[in-house]
């Protein structure tokens, strides 16, 4: 069968199977079947597609993915996620458009101590929306920086989404980790930026007076120094250990895991239900995630094994891109990709592809891994079906209309997208803390 036939049955079948309402995961597992019995021999081929998928996912460099959900999941569970939201509302007064600043700062500080961007943005969505509705705050200030922080989630380590990245890619994790810091720092600081800039602009946007309550001495600090700086200090032990070579990327997850649930049980927020509901939560989301590693990992053996990856890059080879240009069109590709499919899928769809055209023109894989990452974060934002739109709709008040949501999304959409274009023709942004790891 000639490789552009064999890539159009592949692609066509997973595209079609997940339009029809079918899973991701399962989308990928039908197609893998069906495509092992065809291509590689019937039941035989099968038997093998099922050895390989059991090999793909008992390797040790997975455990990170869990055990940064579990962070995640305790936090939110014990409720010491709202300790941080309190610890920097006392600290920030006399800012234009406090509130949403204090959003954005809380929800950064959530990225270093949580894998789950969903996680992030349903908690400050549900806890910090309905109070800016209230106060006056417009819907787009009151919703907009709550999305786009969820979205940074990702890049700020611990993520589990990077890990998955990493292994999908074959990438350094520890140095893809390092490689999202910067840029995720960068676009928390640039919306803080916009937000008070839009505050001065259009002061109707913000109520006339928003100070809060204020505090003074110890009644002001002691939030922050019980319970915001011992949690961040557990990322800081994390990057630490992986850092100095003390641990492996698991290694330091561990040690995240369990020093979240010491931490919580010295608050007295830790109770045998909600350290259930934290596993509960942790074995759920990951064993989706070890599915669908599961169908990925299958998927590319099949697309090697049909000939439609040698195919496909002698194609692209004789095109004769440069480099740049080359990193230019797949970044394109993922964007118009993010508009419609969620993030785990847009990386099932392109790695096969996109991972062998960057070793072979020799494109640095930590700085695409970035742009990667960015462009996944912006598909987040990015109507029709940007995840994180439809889980702040889930959380916000009733009246708050699908069209508001998108709207509110748009200003931190273009942000991103410069942030795109910075990392672009700036790598060191991307490149240099991982390059102190050599």
């Amino acid at each position: 069968m000639d490789w552009s036939l064999s890539l159009a049955s592949l692609l066509g079948g997973v595209v079609l199977l997940m339009f029809i309402g079918l899973p991701v995961a399962l989308a990928f597992l039908v197609t893998n079947v069906v495509a092992a019995f065809f291509f590689m021999g019937g039941v035989a081929g099968v038997d093998q597609l099922a050895r390989n998928s059991i090999a793909s996912v008992i390797t040790f460099s997975l455990t990170p993915i869990p055990l940064f959900i579990l962070m995640g999941e305790v936090l939110f569970q014990t409720g010491l996620a709202l300790k941080v939201i309190d610890g920097f509302d006392r600290l920030i007064h006399r800012v234009p458009a406090r509130l949403p600043v204090v959003s954005v700062v809380a929800g950064t500080a959530f990225s270093a101590i949580s894998g789950s961007t969903i996680a992030t943005t349903a908690m400050l969505g549900r806890s910090m929306t309905p109070v800016m509705l209230e106060k006056k705050y417009h819907p787009t200030l009151a919703m907009g920086p709550i999305i786009a922080i969820g979205g940074v989630d990702m890049l700020i380590p611990p993520s589990a989404l990077i890990v998955l990245f990493g292994s999908l890619a074959n990438i350094s994790i520890t140095k893809l980790l390092f490689a999202g810091i910067v840029p995720g720092v960068l676009l928390a600081i640039t919306f803080i930026a916009y937000i008070i800039g839009s505050a001065l602009l259009m002061p109707s946007r913000v109520p006339a007076n928003d100070e809060g309550q204020i505090y003074t001495g110890w009644q002001k600090w002691r939030p922050f120094v019980v319970y915001v700086i011992p949690l961040l200090s557990i990322f800081a032990v994390v990057i630490g250990a992986m850092s100095t070579g003390i641990s492996t990327p698991t290694e330091a997850a561990a040690l995240g895991a369990a020093a979240t649930i010491l931490l919580a049980a010295a608050f007295g927020a830790l109770s045998w239900k909600n350290l259930v509901q934290s596993l509960k939560g942790t074995v759920h989301i990951s064993c989706i995630v070890l599915f669908i590693i599961v169908g990925a990992t299958s998927f590319s053996q099949l697309l090697g094994f049909s000939g439609a990856t040698n195919g496909f890059l002698q194609a692209v080879g004789r095109l004769e891109l440069s480099p740049e240009m080359l990193v230019v069109a797949m970044v394109l590709i993922l964007i118009v990709l993010g508009c419609f499919v969620d993030q785990v899928s847009m990386m099932l769809l392109t790695l096969p592809f996109f991972m062998p055209l960057v070793m072979t023109a020799g494109i640095d894989p930590i700085w695409f891994g970035v742009l990667f990452l960015i462009a996944m974060q912006l598909g987040l934002m990015t109507p029709p079906f940007g995840l994180l739109l439809f889980t702040m709709k889930s959380v916000a008040p009733s009246h708050i209309t699908m069209s508001e949501i998108f709207r509110s999304a748009y200003p931190y959409v273009v942000i991103s997208l410069l942030m795109l274009l910075l990392v672009f023709f700036v790598r060191p942004i991307a490149t240099w803390l991982p390059g102190l790891l050599a």
